[in-house]
């Protein structure tokens, strides 16, 4: 499962956890019975006492912190959720037709032809391509995952070279720059007899 999959996954349980909690403290505000687990048992009750409340009176830290701390942890909520939300793929490319107008190409179909076109370079065991950026100017990102007697440079070269420049050129792309991390395989060592 992908990190941003665990994201949204978490993300979707707290948020269901606070509106739960919330819908609690709402409907005990509105008159509705309290469940057995609340800490309060009528409506009069506050959060904190006026006990709880005073206790750090005397320290003039106390309330700034607090707020403080809490202003810093929902701007880490707000930080983590703009980021899970952010689509990191290009949904489509636009594709210029030549006759003045453009054409859409999916984002999904440009990742898997240049997938299947770096697969099929020798010395490639397995190939995983992402479409990055904006629409009008694309990035790719790259993992490829090499035979062990490849040298990368040349996997490299052969790459940009072929699938990527055949890709940049299909799509008419003045520009495609790429990420590429490469990877070797391991062998086991071989027997000498």
């Amino acid at each position: 499962m992908r990190t941003g999959t665990v994201n949204r996954v978490l993300l979707a349980v707290a948020g269901l956890l606070l509106l739960a909690l919330g819908g609690v403290v709402l409907a005990a505000g509105l008159g509705a019975p309290f469940p057995r687990w609340w800490i309060h048992s009528s409506a009069h009750d506050v959060l904190l006492s006026r006990a709880e409340r005073t206790s750090f009176r005397d320290t003039g830290w106390w309330w700034p912190a607090l707020i403080a701390g809490l202003a810093i942890l929902f701007l880490i909520g707000v930080w983590w959720l703009v980021s899970v939300l952010r689509r990191h793929r290009v949904a489509e490319v636009r594709v210029d037709t030549g006759d003045g107008g453009t054409a859409r190409l999916r984002g999904s179909a440009l990742e898997n032809a240049l997938s299947r076109d770096a697969a099929g370079q020798e010395g490639m065991a397995q190939s995983d391509v992402l479409l990055t950026g904006r629409r009008g100017a694309p990035a790719v990102r790259a993992w490829f995952r090499l035979e062990p007697d490849m040298p990368p440079g040349a996997a490299l070269a052969e790459f940009t070279s072929g699938p990527l420049a055949r890709a940049r050129d299909s799509a008419g792309l003045a520009a495609l720059p790429a990420e590429v991390r490469l990877r070797v395989i391991r062998h086991r060592a071989g027997r000498v007899t």
